[in-house]
């Protein structure tokens, strides 16, 4: 079996570290907000190269959170692209906020700068553009968009750590950026995890008090706020792997170049990097008129794959009021019957891609 991915490679290659790390933690019995969470905010800030790193439970909660920094909720609307995962959405609801659909870039699958104007409603107060699979958005023309427009942008990063878009990371571009440090995601924790970079004190001044119920001190709450708070294990944990995580990335590109080169002349499409983009690899994505069939090939040699996604927002059964019918967006629906993830983490054998090519290579409708 080739599975999907693979985290105990990661673990036993830096186990003696990690153990260190959550050993530290248990030995200081502090567990909420302490020593560690601030030494990783610290540093994820400077990796991203932001002013700001506020910790948080989740990616979900990341953008959550990010949007109320910036007074977005009950009567506003958000801007996100039609293809993207659930979480994305969920987030900007939990504000109180309406999502407002905007279809994609069929070369990127990420949120097509050149729709925004037909999205764009007089309740629109911020876009939340995804850098789906690790690849960026177009950031600059999004960003002049939102400028026009008076608008706050929130970078959806929890698939690109470490990406880069003409010269800086995602997450240094937007009024702030949210990261999701789920246990499969680049830079994962082992359990759940998020984080919110911004370079504007205020905002990282909200986020701390938002985070932690509104509190600006001890019993004084001057917001109405959530408990999202990274804990002091996951912060060592991730402040243990962010050391590696450029060289890990790097094996994710050696591992993709390869799928690319084995895969040419074959029924699948993969996707090229933009000329402006360097992407983090989270994901490796393939095309096919037939992905359905060919992901049940796949299957009968024993190889997983997963579909991100198999279903665009506005076809999801808890988003129907949002109003869209099928054809609304038709670069989401197609990638949507077409995508297809093969197998990729930073340990896996070049052995294994050759394998997966193979497989097909001889697929046959």
């Amino acid at each position: 079996m080739i599975p999907f991915v693979e985290l105990g490679s990661e673990y036993r290659a830096i186990q003696g570290e990690i153990d260190a790390a959550v050993a530290r933690v248990f030995a200081s019995a502090w567990f909420i907000l302490g020593n560690e969470v601030r030494a990783f905010e610290d540093e994820f800030s400077a990796y991203i190269g932001t002013s700001h790193c506020t910790g948080v439970a989740s990616g979900t909660e990341a953008i959550q959170l990010a949007l109320m920094a910036f007074e977005v909720g009950p009567g506003d609307e958000v801007i996100i692209p039609a293809n993207t995962c659930v979480p994305t959405v969920c987030g900007v609801t939990s504000t109180g906020a309406r999502p407002v659909l905007c279809d994609i870039d069929a070369r990127t699958c990420t949120l097509d700068p050149a729709k925004l104007e037909q999205a764009m409603t007089p309740r629109v107060k911020a876009i939340v553009p995804v850098h789906l699979y690790g690849h960026p958005c177009d950031m600059d023309p999004i960003m002049a968009f939102a400028r026009k427009h008076d608008l706050v942008v929130v970078e959806d990063c929890a698939q690109a750590h470490g990406a880069i878009y003409r010269n800086r990371k995602c997450g240094a571009i937007g009024d702030a950026a949210a990261f999701s440090f789920y246990p499969t995601k680049n830079l994962g924790a082992y359990g759940d995890g998020g984080a919110v970079t911004s370079s504007d004190a205020r905002v990282a001044e909200e986020l701390r008090m938002l985070r932690n119920y509104g509190e600006e001190r001890r019993y004084h709450h001057t917001r109405k706020g959530i408990n999202s708070r990274l804990d002091e294990i996951q912060a060592a944990i991730l402040r243990t792997k962010l050391s590696y995580l450029d060289s890990w990335n790097a094996l994710r590109r050696e591992r993709a170049d390869r799928y690319r080169k084995a895969l040419e002349g074959t029924e699948v499409s993969t996707f090229q990097e933009a000329d402006w983009a360097r992407t983090a690899h989270h994901l490796f994505v393939v095309r096919s008129p037939h992905r359905d069939l060919l992901q049940e090939h796949l299957k009968s040699k024993s190889i997983g794959t997963l579909i991100h996604y198999p279903i665009p927002v506005h076809m999801q059964g808890a988003f129907q009021e949002l109003g869209w019918k099928a054809g609304a967006f038709p670069e989401s629906e197609r990638a949507c019957n077409e995508v297809l993830s093969l197998p990729l983490y930073p340990m896996m054998p070049l052995e294994t891609v050759d394998t997966v090519a193979a497989a097909i290579q001889d697929f046959r409708t």
